[in-house]
């Protein structure tokens, strides 16, 4: 003899979940939907993404405070340069911090010479334009959503890691920016808007690398890392900023050629 309470329980499990099961599922299907929705290839977008693409650039340099952003955000792409690079070849990362100057400052840890001390000191200039070049390209390959995806991720990291309150309230912010153009921005008005941001920024790093070059090449800073790097090694310092200047001339060249295809 089966028991009543066995009955309503093989029914109850027949008919599937409850009605607030069923409602709560397709909500949080729709949600990793919607993630890997953002975070898949699109089809190749068309020319139009170069206005947006332009205004963030122009926008960027004309208005001091877009400038001052952009330089601070040149910074913290250098510094987390340092910051993987250092990961990268073994060396251990305190964390890091952008001054009022937008000077930085990576702490790692490690052998005080050798490869992996050589590697991590040359890391961060050349990274805005690495870094740079590399959104432009995955933008005119399709790949915008993984792009700010990607940096969604890695700006989280170097929160926990920030070391200064300016510093986290700069990486609050970029995270915010981010996070909102990646959820939000995938509309086309009259042009496709994030993969053209996303394009406009990957410009400004390359461009800000460019500056940086121009900066450390003026500056007499005894500790800057070309300088740090003569002392490290048997090569002057003028030879690794002649690195870090074919690496920037490599970025900008895969750039232009890769825009004059587009059309």
């Amino acid at each position: 003899m089966i028991s009543t309470h066995a009955i309503d329980t093989t029914m109850l499990a027949a008919a599937g979940p409850t009605p607030d099961a069923a409602a709560a599922t397709p909500g949080v299907a729709g949600f990793w939907d919607g993630v890997l929705a953002r975070v898949a290839a699109t089809t190749p977008p068309d020319p139009r993404l170069l206005w947006p693409a332009a205004a963030v650039v122009a926008l960027a340099w004309a208005l001091p405070v877009a400038r001052r952003w952009a330089r601070a955000l040149t910074t913290l792409v250098h510094e987390a340069g340092h910051a993987a690079v250092g990961m990268l070849v073994g060396r251990r990362f305190h964390g890091f911090v952008v001054a009022g100057d937008l000077s930085g400052r990576a702490v790692t840890s490690g052998r005080s010479r050798g490869p992996g001390r050589c590697i991590t000191a040359w890391a961060g200039y050349p990274m805005p334009a690495i870094v740079g070049a590399g959104a432009v390209l995955a933008v005119l390959s399709g790949w915008a959503g993984a792009v700010l995806a990607v940096a969604l991720v890695v700006l989280v990291v170097l929160l926990a890691m920030s070391r200064s309150v300016r510093t986290a309230v700069l990486v609050t912010l970029c995270g915010a920016a981010v996070a909102a153009l990646w959820w939000w921005g995938d509309t086309t008005v009259a042009v496709p808007l994030r993969a053209g941001v996303v394009a406009g920024v990957g410009l400004l790093l390359l461009a800000g690398a460019w500056e940086s070059l121009g900066d450390v090449a003026r500056s007499r800073d005894g500790g800057a890392d070309h300088r740090t790097l003569g002392a490290l090694t048997p090569l002057p310092a003028g030879f690794w900023w002649l690195t870090w200047t074919l690496v920037d001339a490599g970025a900008t060249w895969l750039v232009v050629r890769a825009v004059a295809e587009l059309w």
